[in-house]
């Protein structure tokens, strides 16, 4: 057997929710070093107005996005995941999906001359195409997901990602500049598209309205949530770019970029449990959907506090050295949407939990007040304190929303919270925040191999504290690594 061939058998010897984990979240680190590289190199090269331009787009990609989904792609996965009717749920949501998207698309072009930053930086024609490629990945994805093959749809969508950041920084050395950044995107559509065909079970067939019916009944609150996230997450960079210029869209999303290191475990989890967690709740198993709720937000918080604490510590340093000095000005940024990240594990998966057990209006009733006050708040916070209270209005709307999505889940089942871990990655990662500030006092940081090497050792101090203090963390890790033959270090 090959190298590669026996890595992959001891992967799939693993249980199926830890072996798909694995897989999304590797995918992630992989995704997020490749993507922070490029972004380096794209600030250093194009700098911040060239980098807002491009972060514009994409927050309009993602906002039209959502209008021409509409919750048909979440409904579709939920329809097939319950596994009645598969490819008339399939074939149904593609039709739909077709028709909102023209319909949508005749609309932008009609209202082309509102979209003013778009044109003015010459990607409006990029925004179009994007969504045309979009018509067959939207679908095509949806459905492996809703058949439970998130293995596949992760690497998929990682093999595009990965192949879009080398388009893009090959474009930018040629010299392409802002037209480099829009073709690779492009480009990654088309990649992560071609790669998954191959494994694409579902058919075209014919559907009946009850189809259409299931379907519209679910996507009409799933998308209304969806809608509050995606404010969340883009409504902001709009906002800025409204205020102000493009020049701080690119510093403020560069700081939220740089914290999306705190969320991939959250995002991996997301995307594998979500199928099983929608099959649980049918068959009634309750208790798996609370076992793993519970270990879904400890495993998210293992990362998502100590890259707060570390965003404290050395997020200046890291602004400054990696993207160059004119982005050292979204420190406080950073550390604010850190901390957001933390609210953010319950808000994420509380909302997902919500949906995957068909409680979607519950999750809207949650996110539509956390949405309202994050427009209003970016709204006034903006004019007043810049890029800063953008952070700010994120961070509170997003612990609102968490404590609103949890009381509307605790009345469905047991929020079960694994306190003294919780505790010991609190203790764990404040150690590490300590010794990395003492080291910075009697050695300031200075050049980006300094930067990585004080992150290298922060690291290790957390991994060597968490593993000593919490065995519970130590045995679920150490079951993984002994499953792939992975060498479990004598240390702990």
């Amino acid at each position: 057997m090959t190298f590669f061939g026996d890595v992959i058998s001891k992967i799939m010897g693993i249980g199926e929710i830890q072996r798909q984990g694995l897989i999304s979240f590797s995918g992630q680190i992989i995704q997020t070093i490749i993507g922070f590289l490029s972004t380096m190199y794209f600030a250093r090269i194009l700098g911040a107005d060239a980098l807002g331009a491009y972060f514009l787009f994409m927050a309009y990609y993602m906002m039209i996005g959502m209008v021409t989904d509409g919750g048909i792609g979440g409904a579709s996965i939920k329809r097939i995941s319950e596994g009645k009717d598969q490819d008339a749920y399939f074939s149904a949501a593609f039709v739909l999906r077709l028709i909102v998207t023209l319909i949508i698309l005749i609309i932008i072009v009609m209202l082309r001359n509102y979209f003013v930053d778009l044109s003015n930086a010459g990607v409006f024609s990029w925004l179009l195409i994007a969504f045309v490629l979009s018509l067959l990945k939207g679908p095509l994805y949806n459905g492996m997901a809703g058949c439970g093959k998130m293995g596949v749809h992760a690497a998929g969508n990682y093999f595009g990602d990965i192949s879009r950041t080398i388009l893009q920084i090959i474009a930018v050395f040629l010299g392409y500049g802002l037209d480099g950044l829009m073709g690779g995107f492009v480009a990654g559509i088309i990649a992560s598209t071609i790669v998954s065909l191959p494994f694409f079970d579902l058919h075209l067939t014919k559907f009946g309205w009850k189809h259409v019916k299931n379907l519209s009944s679910f996507s009409f609150w799933l998308f209304l949530t969806s809608s509050g996230i995606m404010i969340y997450s883009y409504a902001d960079r709009i906002i800025i770019g409204y205020f102000m210029n493009n020049a701080d869209v690119g510093i403020y999303q560069i700081a939220v970029q740089l914290a999306a290191f705190a969320s991939f475990a959250t995002i991996a989890l997301r995307s594998t449990l979500w199928p099983k967690v929608s099959s649980w709740g049918i068959n009634g198993d309750f208790g798996l959907v609370e076992k793993s709720l519970s270990k879904a937000i400890l495993y998210s918080l293992i990362l998502a506090i100590p890259a707060f604490v570390g965003g404290v510590t050395l997020g200046n340093n890291l602004l400054y050295n990696f993207y160059g000095s004119e982005f050292s000005g979204g420190y406080l940024v950073l550390v604010i949407i850190l901390l957001g990240q933390v609210a953010n594990v319950f808000q994420y998966l509380f909302t997902m939990y919500l949906g995957a057990l068909d409680f979607q209006k519950e999750s809207f009733k949650a996110t539509a007040i956390g949405t309202t006050g994050n427009i209003i708040l970016n709204v006034l916070l903006i004019p007043l304190i810049g890029i800063d209270g953008a952070a700010l209005a994120t961070l509170i709307t997003l612990a609102l929303n968490s404590l609103l999505a949890g009381r509307y889940l605790s009345k469905i089942i047991n929020i079960n919270l694994e306190y003294s871990s919780i505790v010991n990655i609190i203790i764990a990662s404040a150690t590490m925040g300590l010794c990395i500030g003492i080291s910075n006092i009697l050695n300031p940081l200075s050049g980006v191999v300094s930067t990585l090497l004080q992150v290298l050792i922060g690291a290790i101090i957390y991994s060597f504290f968490i593993l000593k203090l919490d065995n519970s963390i130590k045995r679920e890790f150490k079951e993984i690594a002994t499953q792939i033959h992975f060498p479990w270090p004598s240390w702990v």
